[in-house]
C-alpha cells in the first residue's frame, strides 16, 4: 500500500492535536530571532533554520540561507534544506548496525542506506517549543522531541533538546543535547543548513573562499560511503582547504558520488579537541564572512551538488552550487566502523553538540 505524502500526515496529525486542545507549542509554528539588524528565523518543523538575515559591507541586508517560501514545502523538502538532522544524521551502510551483539534495521532511504536518521528522522518530525524570547539582549529558543524506542529502527528512548540563540553580535549559538533514558543507542545530530553569503539565490559559492582547520578527511566510496575506513591527510589533495581557497579552485576534479557530479561531499576530521575553530568562509562580492565552531570530530562539506533547478525562496531557482553545508558531526557510518571514535550513548549518558556561526561583514 502507498504511503500517503507527509503533508497529508501532517494536517491529519495537526487535526488531531486541534481536536484535543493541544499545546499550541506543539503546534508547527515560525519563530523569529532578532537583534538589531541581525535575525535568525526558524520553525520547530524538524528544528529548520529558515532564513540568516545579516548587512553586507554596505549596509545592504541579505538573507544567506537557502530554503522555501511556506511550512507546507519544507514539510514536503527533500533536500534538508536548514533542518537538525538525526537521531543517527549522514549515511549509514545498509541502515544496519550491531550493537552490543544485537543487529538493529533502520529505515533505508538513500539507495541501499540509510541517510539522516531515515525517512522520518528528527528533520521530519514536530519539536515541542519548550522556551522562547524572540528580542532583548540575547533572543533564543529551546525545542524538544522525545524520540521513542523503535523509532525509524533506533533503540531506547532519548530525551533531545536544541536551543538557538543570538549569543553575541551576528552570532549564532546552537546547542545540543540527547540522553539516553532505557537502552544504548548511536546518536549524532547535524544542521543541515545551506549558506551562500552573497545573499540566497545570487548565484554559486564557487568563488567563496573557504579555510579548513583539517588536516585528515576520510575517503568515500561512489556510495559516499567511508567504507574503507581509512584516515588520510589532505596534502596533495584536492580535499586541501588548510589555507584559505575558492570552493570551485578544484571542483572539477572532484566527484561528488555520482557518475558525472562533480563536487565536495566529503567528511574532515578536525584538528584537536573540544570547542575550536573549524572553518572560515568569506564572500568577496558582499563582504560577508563566517566564522565556524564546534565541539564535534568531524566535519561535511557539501557543496550543493544535488540541487538541480530547484525551487527556493521568493522566486529564486538553485542550481548545483548555488550553497555550501558546513555540517559538523561524528564520523559518517561510525557504527559500522570500530576504529572511529564512538557514537554509543549508554542509559544516564548526555550526548553534546555545540555550534557556533560568527558572521561579520
Amino acid at each position: 500500500m502507498a504511503r500517503p505524502p507527509v503533508f497529508l500526515a501532517l494536517l491529519c496529525l495537526v487535526a488531531t492535536l486541534l481536536a484535543s486542545g493541544a499545546d499550541a507549542r506543539k503546534m508547527v509554528g515560525v519563530y523569529v530571532l532578532k537583534k538589531g539588524d541581525f535575525s535568525v528565523k526558524m520553525t520547530n518543523w524538524g528544528a529548520t533554520i529558515m532564513s540568516i538575515v545579516l548587512p553586507d559591507s554596505k549596509g545592504n541586508l541579505a538573507d544567506v540561507v537557502l530554503g522555501k517560501d511556506t511550512l507546507a514545502e519544507y514539510v514536503n523538502d527533500t533536500c534538508y534544506f536548514g533542518p537538525l538532522t538525526g537521531r543517527v544524521a549522514q549515511r549509514m551502510a545498509r541502515g544496519r548496525f550491531v550493537l552490543d551483539g544485537k543487529v538493529y534495521h533502520t529505515y533505508i532511504n538513500d539507495g541501499r542506506n540509510a541517510i539522516h536518521g531515515g525517512h522520518r528522522g528528527f528533520s521530519k518530525v514536530i519539536w515541542t517549543v519548550k522556551e522562547y524570547v524572540g528580542g532583548g539582549s540575547s533572543p533564543y529558543i529551546t525545542l524538544y522531541y522525545r524520540s521513542f524506542d523503535g523509532e525509524q529502527g533506533f533503540p531506547g528512548d532519548l530525551d533531545v533538546y536544541a536551543t538557538y540563540q543570538l549569543s553575541g553580535p551576528y552570532t549564532l549559538s546552537i546547542r545540543t543535547n540527547a540522553t539516553a533514558l532505557n537502552k544504548a543507542t548511536p546518536v549524532n545530530f547535524l544542521q543541515h543548513v545551506y549558506l551562500n553569503l552573497g545573499g540566497q539565490g545570487s548565484g554559486d559559492v564557487l568563488g567563496h573562499t573557504l579555510q579548513l582547520f583539517a588536516s585528515r578527511y576520510t575517503p568515500m566510496d561512489e556510495e559516499l560511503l567511508p567504507s574503507s575506513g581509512r584516515v588520510d591527510p589532505v596534502a596533495g589533495t584536492n580535499y586541501d582547504f588548510r589555507t584559505p581557497t575558492p570552493i570551485g579552485a578544484r571542483i572539477w576534479q572532484v566527484s561528488g558520488g555520482k557518475s558525472g557530479v562533480h563536487g565536495y561531499d566529503i567528511n574532515y576530521v578536525i584538528d584537536g579537541e573540544g570547542m575550536r575553530k573549524v572553518a572560515a568562509v568569506r564572500d568577496g562580492a558582499s563582504g560577508r564572512g563566517l566564522e565556524l565552531s564546534a565541539n564535534q570530530p568531524a566535519m561535511q562539506l557539501y557543496t550543493a551538488n544535488g540541487l538541480n533547478d530547484t525551487k527556493g525562496k521568493g522566486g529564486k531557482v538553485y542550481g548545483q552550487y548555488s550553497g555550501f553545508s558546513l555540517e559538523t558531526q561524528a564520523y559518517p557510518d561510525a557504527v559500522n566502523h570500530p576504529e572511529f571514535p564512538s557514537i554509543t550513548v549508554r542509559p544516564g549518558q548526555v550526548y553534546k553538540h555545540d555550534m557556533v556561526y560568527k558572521f561579520s561583514f
